[in-house]
């Protein structure tokens, strides 16, 4: 298998850490794998997210900012 060399932001790394101690995967290694295929699987099925046209803000349905008026 290839060897990927990544630097990571240390509060991801934290995360990771944590769930190896949880003991959510075996090791560090597994957890990266695991994590990177699921997120290049889920990538593929939603593709990139565009960016929202420039000056629409999204203030709610009616502008309501904490709920949806029916």
């Amino acid at each position: 298998m290839p060897k990927v060399q990544l630097t990571v932001p240390e509060h991801l790394e934290m995360r990771i850490a944590q769930m190896v101690e949880d003991g959510e995967f075996v090791s560090r290694e597994d957890a990266i794998e695991e994590l990177l295929s699921t997120g290049l699987r889920a990538y593929k099925t939603s593709g990139p997210v565009e960016d929202e046209e420039p000056g629409i803000e999204d203030d709610g349905m009616m502008g309501h900012d904490d709920e949806y008026v029916f």
